[in-house]
């Protein structure tokens, strides 16, 4: 399964500088099978400190971090929903992804010029949002034709799907994002084939100056990041970096900071394997069972699982290794109706 965040934004707001910066941090997919990378696609290594805790312990060879795909989206201009710039190009990119972080320019710069002529990252949101609106609300009209004759004719699936869209419009005729109606469950497994743009998770990245200290926090919530700064920090070597970090007295780059917050707005969790010295990080959905999870790692993993030997990898850290936790009766063993969780040491059994 692809774990996939678009990066979109108006022209000259940074977004090509952070997918660079990103795409330098890209894994060597030798290690991930059936995974080929186009030239605006990234696949980086989500950063994860209970990895190198885990192989200092467990004394293993290689370590293989799990992964997530940031996919570069040609910029969006205002009437893309009409045609403009590349028009239904760009909406159909983002169509293919599972959520959407929107690069919000918030830095000056005299020598890069601005689309609106001024920075003003509110209206830029509002320009970008409402092209997304209008698409999904092209999309809703045209499934509306389709469904309102047959919900007269007494059919009952469009009787069912006919409130939910007419709802739908509604909201998006108010100016307001899919993601934001309170839709049920039912209500979601309706609308879910008409792929909508504005129901995807959307993270906010206001690229700022880095000698400014914090933004207008009457902004939508998101991440402050400089993508000059952290393109600078990219083409460092890592040894230089982190005394760069030390310097400046971060814990973090706001790179890694950005890969751990776009895995947080999948919903996503993190399960570990050991196998042939290697300790591996697998992603899943929060709420994923063992034999979903198991299928992670190998189709044949899910068809034939029997059982799945569990441990929290605190636990495992803190007695030393897998023998002391199977005397201390934290090795669990867990059947199909175990939901996996986040930060699990898995083996899994099957036949």
């Amino acid at each position: 399964m692809s774990f996939s965040i678009g990066i979109i934004g108006l022209p000259n707001v940074g977004k090509s500088t952070l997918f660079k910066a990103l795409t330098k941090k890209q894994v060597d997919i030798s290690n991930y099978p059936f995974c080929t990378i186009s030239p605006n696609v990234g696949v980086v290594a989500v950063p994860d400190e209970r990895l190198d805790k885990l192989a200092s312990i467990l004394k293993l060879e290689k370590v293989i971090p799990t992964t997530i795909e940031f996919v570069d989206i040609a910029g969006l201009v205002k009437n893309a929903h009409k045609g403009e710039g590349l028009g239904n190009q760009f909406l159909s990119h983002i169509r293919e992804v599972k959520a959407i972080v929107q690069v919000v320019r918030d830095f000056q710069d005299a020598n890069v010029a601005h689309v609106a002529g001024k920075i003003e990252p509110k209206s830029d949101i509002e320009t970008v949002n409402l092209e997304l609106i209008f698409a999904d609300l092209a999309t809703v009209d045209k499934r509306l034709k389709e469904v309102k004759p047959k919900a007269n004719t007494g059919d009952k699936e469009a009787k069912e799907l006919l409130p939910v869209l007419e709802k739908l419009k509604k909201a998006l005729e108010e100016g307001r994002l899919a993601n934001t109606i309170d839709f049920s469950e039912e209500e979601r497994g309706l609308i879910k084939d008409l792929n909508l743009l504005t129901l995807k998770p959307v993270l906010y990245i206001y690229n700022i100056d880095e000698s400014v200290g914090s933004r207008d926090l009457t902004y939508p919530a998101g991440v402050d990041i400089s993508a000059k700064l952290e393109s600078e920090l990219a083409d460092l070597s890592e040894k230089e970096a982190e005394e760069y970090r030390k310097e400046a007295g971060l814990t973090e780059t706001g790179l890694d900071r950005l890969i751990k917050v776009s895995y947080q707005l999948l919903d996503l969790i993190t399960f570990f394997t050991t196998q042939s010295n290697i300790l591996q990080a697998w992603t899943v959905k929060k709420g994923a069972k063992a034999p979903e999870a198991a299928g992670v790692i190998h189709t044949d993993f899910a068809e034939g699982f029997i059982k799945a030997e569990v441990i929290n990898w605190q636990d495992l850290v803190k007695l030393g290794g897998e023998h002391q936790a199977r005397e201390k009766g934290l090795l669990r063993v867990e059947g199909k109706d175990y939901m996996v969780q986040d930060g699990d040491v898995i083996h899994f059994r099957f036949q």
